[in-house]
């Protein structure tokens, strides 16, 4: 009986791990079923990567459980033969087809024959890559080559999906692309599991994410929830001014509330009355001759709680 049908297919309790003296992973617990899509959030250093090792089975942590399908991947090949991984440096033949790429894979997965030929088939029919069979990887954009590197980590069929970073580099039509091709997978059942820092596109697929802070988790759950959780029916105001203000004008930007945003000449604020706010700052401010050149009133994203987690806020 296929693993797909088991809850849950992956299973971290209380796992901790340590480099020398300084502790990676501090007590982490996941869960993560057939057809569904989790997003391992965390700024750098926060043990998403030596997390992910352990689930693959490449080492085995100091404290704790890991379990794929109910088998120890570390001790048991037959767990890790359940998982699919798609790593952030391209992992293919460059000088070698599409095709031939896959059917290289396929028999280093034990493929053979017609079982081969059909599994290449299958993963480049799920990954739209079927039309560029005889074409170089070399040859391919970079989210083609991503697609490819995808339809390689599934030739035999896993029932865990693991990848790192999975659109780096790619621009929006080639991300587009990889969405849909998780999105393929996780109607089949496919259990998806990915480390990304495209905080836009975990909000829109993952059905959960996870944050992870100096080896611990500190928050979990659907993203909208988690948002809603954080900041409430506060809105963000974002006020959109010269890059070069002077101290004067800068000082009474920060006098009203506002921060500095994530870009040149953008400040923010959240606000409980978002538009009756924006309306408010834009008369104060030009008021105080700081010239206004567009508000903008929207809903908190993942973003700003990637933030404010990142920064040691609380998650509430």
């Amino acid at each position: 009986m296929s693993p797909r049908a088991l809850e849950p297919i992956l299973s971290v309790e209380r796992v901790r791990h340590a480099y020398g003296a300084r502790e990676v992973l501090r007590g982490v617990d996941l869960i993560l079923s057939g057809g569904e899509i989790l997003a391992l959030l965390g700024p750098n250093g926060a043990g998403k990567t030596t997390l992910v090792h352990a689930i693959c089975g490449r080492f085995k942590p100091d404290e704790g459980e890991i379990r794929i399908a109910g088998r120890d991947p570390y001790r048991d090949p037959l767990a890790r033969s359940f998982l699919g991984l798609v790593p952030q440096a391209l992992a293919l033949y460059p000088h070698l087809t599409v095709a031939e790429n896959l059917f290289a894979f396929g028999r280093l997965a034990g493929l053979k024959g017609a079982d081969l030929r059909q599994a290449a088939a299958h993963a480049m029919s799920v990954t739209h890559t079927a039309d560029r069979a005889r074409t170089l990887v070399r040859q391919l954009s970079g989210g083609l080559q991503r697609r490819v590197n995808i339809a390689a980590a599934i030739l035999a069929d896993p029932d865990l999906l693991v990848l790192d970073e999975p659109t780096v580099g790619v621009d929006l039509q080639a991300r587009e692309a990889v969405a849909d091709v998780l999105r393929r997978l996780k109607a089949q059942g496919v259990a998806i599991l990915m480390i990304t820092h495209d905080l836009e596109q975990a909000a829109d697929l993952a059905d959960r994410v996870v944050f992870l802070r100096e080896g611990q988790k500190v928050v979990e759950g659907a993203p909208a929830q988690l948002i809603a959780q954080a900041f409430g029916e506060r809105m963000e105001v974002q006020v959109d001014v010269a890059p070069d203000l002077d101290p004067a004008r800068e000082a009474g930007l920060t006098g009203e509330g506002l921060q500095r945003g994530r870009t040149p000449g953008a400040w923010t604020l959240l606000a409980a009355d978002g538009y009756g706010q924006a309306g408010q700052l834009d008369r104060r401010l030009r008021a105080e001759g700081i010239e206004v050149r567009e508000i903008h009133v929207r809903r908190p994203s993942l973003q700003m709680l990637f933030a404010l987690l990142a920064e040691g806020g609380p998650a509430r």
